[in-house]
């Protein structure tokens, strides 16, 4: 998966993939939301989305991953990186249907002159039979 090897830490995995996602929802490890601390700095870094399954049959599915930043528990939140898999129809521009494989997404905390300590993925789900499997982390940039 991917040419570039990166460094898993433990605790910034986001998603452990042992369930499918079939509705809107923050992702899970151990059947628990996962919100990550990065800490109050400027942080940057890459989210590894490694797709294990993927559900485009009806060919309108579509999967927005947002990686949120918050400041106060997500009650107000920002997208700090975003992309959109799914089904070409389903999918902004028409991009190719999305396939099983690894997803690099470079991003930092920092937006509109705001840093954002907290950190979550939530992923939005659409068409007729969505489902999606995925495992996800943080990476440190270098």
């Amino acid at each position: 998966m991917g040419q570039r090897v990166y460094n898993q830490d433990a605790e910034l995995v986001l998603a452990d993939g042992a369930a499918a996602i079939t509705a809107d929802a923050v992702t899970q490890v151990s059947g628990a939301n996962v919100t990550k601390q990065l800490g109050p700095g400027r942080f940057e870094g890459v989210l590894i989305v490694d797709v294990l399954a993927i559900d485009i049959s009806s060919a309108d599915e579509f999967y927005h991953l947002l990686l949120q930043g918050s400041n106060d528990a997500f009650v107000n939140k920002e997208t700090l990186a975003q992309l959109t898999l799914g089904a070409t129809a389903a999918r902004p521009g028409g991009a190719i249907n999305s396939v099983v494989g690894r997803y690099e997404i470079p991003f930092t905390t920092e937006q509109h002159d705001v840093n954002y300590k907290d950190v979550r993925l939530y992923v939005d789900v659409g068409g007729t039979t969505p489902s999606i499997q995925l495992k996800s982390w943080i990476a440190e940039r270098y």
